[in-house]
């Protein structure tokens, strides 16, 4: 899922106090000759609130295995986004799908201006300060994936300057 970020880091799940949140339970409907067969879907973040963080899906006939399938999806799935601070080093746009997910670096004591699966998906990561807006799609499945975007292209100052091959002063006053 995250061959197309270069600057994607991926995090072993050893070692880390995780912290599980479900974004959203779905009953999911199979007609077979013998009548409706339901089943559920769920999709959980988890994160340690220090900047790495994953999102997975499970699905099963009962609710709670369907979370316990998401959790573990999500353990395997743990990336580390840079944070500056308690808020995000730079604004990003993120989509998927038809979701858009706009993120914006806030002033400290704003708090998380975000609703539904992007809030989430931030509060996972550790984010305390952060303006954002979701806009199309409102399906919780393509806004946590248009938020991962978003998050995954963030990049920290000394990220850039090894990038450019400059000092980390000549990215702040070129």
């Amino acid at each position: 899922m995250f061959q197309k970020y270069k600057s994607a880091e991926l995090v072993k799940p050893g070692g880390l106090d995780l912290k599980d949140r479900l974004v959203g339970v779905q009953r999911v409907t199979k007609v077979t000759k013998g009548g409706r067969a339901f089943g559920f879907s769920a999709i959980v973040v988890v994160g340690d609130e220090a900047g790495v963080v994953g999102q997975g899906l499970g699905k099963s006939k009962d609710v709670a295995s369907a979370i316990a399938k998401a959790v573990e999806d999500a353990k395997k799935n743990l990336v580390r986004i840079p944070l500056k601070g308690k808020t995000l080093p730079h604004e990003q746009k993120g989509k998927y799908g038809g979701a858009r997910v706009n993120i914006i670096p806030a002033a400290e004591g704003t708090g998380v201006i975000a609703g539904g699966a992007v809030r989430t998906v931030l509060e996972a990561v550790g984010v305390h300060d952060v303006l954002s807006k979701s806009q199309g799609s409102s399906n919780p499945h393509n806004v946590v994936k248009a938020t991962f975007d978003a998050l995954l292209q963030l990049r920290d100052a000394k990220t850039i300057a090894k990038d450019r091959g400059i000092s980390l002063e000549q990215v702040f006053n070129a």
